[in-house]
């Protein structure tokens, strides 16, 4: 008779046998990259660990895509920045120096597809290789990605391929749209979050997109309202000097010009395209204005990006793909639906308008007339080829502009986006990886002595929170709207609305280099004694008055 252990040990050997059957099928799917002779890309069925041979790291969990819908990447530039820190130092480091480094990703196929962004734009930014290397060293072993879509609910209209987007950082490389020494990580994430502004660069130091100011700061449905007043200091220190409206009336304009800026209303229905002439007056009013452009709808991402990409193609040639991509990077959500054909759609003429643009630069400049006249921004019948086209009569034109009745009372596509980033980012942050891979032009904004000193002061003021729209001792101040519910729920609104005031205020007024600075130089990542003190004593000038005056509301 057998014992036990003489009858388990067929069982077992086949259990062995399985299992080492299943690894080799596991590594016969498994594909392997090389992109340098020390730096490699896999897709994997598992994680692995490293060897004395290999290092290995993924990034599936730090590096995670924020969606609004059924959208999953691009990942965002402050992503791509992080990895870009966390590869370079692997492959710097002293201690790799001798053994293969495999980045890799085990993800499911959104994350294979964000993590094949990531290694072929890092190729492109940092091995100097063209898109079109990058992209054969990615399907060189048969792998497929899934493309890129829109943040939109419905059926996807338009992919946006992974070399796309690899041809999108290599034009922002080219006209210095992407640089990463003086790129400030932690101010590009605080200023997309929507209790900070909700605005992001899309090309430095010419567009910035933002979520549509509303009449009073406050928190409606969850999502944090900012008036007018509370772009202002940021807007001068940048040298903001027009705004363009897309949506209906929220806000009075004047609030804007009585301030020494420019506003022009081009209103088109939320998710639909513009019309020709809304784009030539767009396009009119950017090549005439005197500093930076702000752009915004009602969330700043459909008609906002759509109308930006249309300048991107009229005046650096891309192709409607590559501004998708470039804006989606820099704006996570942007251009979405029917808006992505229309885009490409655009391409041919935008490029026929941008040749025709430049020949007439260059003939003016040979005749002499090296100052260019400032073309009213009204005329909007004028194309480049001298073709009129029918104006709408002015009284019409006031009435599709300020007829506010849809988005005042109804719920739009862009309350709906607003909402959905307002609820993602309080539940998460941006990237995990860790404090030493992030030193690189880079503060900590948690041990940032002026976010600190200004929060606990903002948090004591309680309801209302100071704006610099006046750099006099005498500062306006604003009142937010008590919910209707309990007082618990009206000190949290309160509480988180001082909170994100401040920190709107604070990073805008106290600061000298900010992000996205074209030609600044890199950030210190210390705070000097001199600005702590300048803080203390405004937050000290701010308690005074709080005694010596009455708050006022926005007019």
């Amino acid at each position: 008779m057998k014992r036990k252990g003489e009858r388990r040990r067929p069982e077992s050997r086949k259990k062995r046998c399985s299992a080492h059957s299943s690894e080799a099928e596991h590594n016969k799917s498994d594909i392997y990259i090389g992109i340098t002779d020390q730096l490699y890309f896999a897709v994997l069925q598992q994680k692995i660990k490293s060897t004395s041979e290999r290092h290995s790291f993924c990034v599936d969990d730090e590096l995670v895509y924020e969606n609004f819908y059924a959208d999953f990447g691009p990942l965002n530039l402050a992503m791509f920045y992080r990895f870009c820190c966390k590869l370079t130092k692997k492959l710097k480091s002293i201690t790799l120096c001798r053994k293969k480094i495999l980045f890799y990703t085990c993800g499911d196929h959104k994350k294979q597809a964000n993590a094949a962004y990531l290694i072929g734009s890092y190729a492109v930014l940092h091995l100097h290789m063209t898109p079109e290397e990058a992209s054969s060293l990615l399907v060189s072993k048969n792998s497929t990605y899934l493309p890129f879509r829109d943040a939109s609910f419905g059926t996807c209209l338009y992919n946006l391929s992974i070399l796309d987007c690899l041809h999108a950082i290599q034009k922002a490389v080219e006209f210095s749209w992407l640089d990463f020494t003086n790129f400030d990580v932690e101010e590009y994430e605080h200023y997309e979050r929507a209790e900070n502004g909700d605005f992001n660069w899309i090309i430095p130091g010419k567009f910035l997109a933002f979520s549509g100011p509303h009449p009073k700061s406050k928190i409606e449905n969850g999502y944090p309202l900012h008036a007018p007043e509370a772009y202002f200091p940021y807007f001068r220190k940048h040298n903001i000097t027009t705004i363009v409206r897309l949506n209906k009336k929220m806000y009075d304009a004047r609030r804007f010009t009585d301030s020494g800026f420019e506003h022009h209303d081009l209103f088109f229905v939320d998710g639909s395209t513009p019309t020709d002439a809304i784009v030539r007056k767009f396009l009119n009013i950017c090549e005439n204005a005197e500093g930076a452009i702000a752009v915004h709808c009602k969330a700043g991402l459909g008609r906002t990006g759509t109308l930006i990409a249309c300048y991107m193609m009229k005046h650096y040639h891309l192709t409607a793909a590559e501004a998708i991509a470039w804006i989606r990077i820099c704006r996570p959500g942007s251009v979405i639906g029917p808006q992505q054909n229309y885009v490409e759609d655009k391409q041919a003429g935008m490029w026929t308008e941008g040749d025709g643009f430049k020949e007439k630069m260059l003939d003016e400049q040979e005749n002499g007339k090296m100052a260019v006249t400032r073309i009213l921004s009204g005329v909007d019948d004028i194309t480049i080829n001298g073709s009129n086209n029918k104006r709408t009569p002015k009284n019409e034109q006031k009435m599709e502009l300020y007829n506010d009745e849809e988005e005042r009372n109804g719920v739009t596509q862009g309350d709906k986006l607003r909402a959905l980033k307002s609820k993602r980012q309080s539940r998460s942050s941006t990237g995990s990886l860790s404090q030493g891979e992030n030193k690189i032009h880079t503060r900590s904004s948690s041990l940032s002595p002026s976010r600190c000193i200004l929060q606990s002061s903002s948090y004591k003021a309680s309801v209302n929170a100071p704006t610099l729209a006046s750099q006099s001792d005498s500062r306006k101040r604003t009142r937010t709207s008590l919910p209707a519910n309990g007082v618990a729920n009206s000190s949290l609104c309160h509480s988180r609305l001082a909170r994100s005031l401040g920190n709107l205020h604070v990073q805008t007024g106290d600061r000298d280099l900010l992000c996205f600075e074209p030609c600044g130089k890199p950030r210190e990542t210390n705070c000097s004694t001199a600005n702590r003190g300048t803080l203390t004593n405004l937050n000290t000038a701010k308690a005074h008055h709080n005694q010596a005056s009455s708050p006022q509301a926005y007019s």
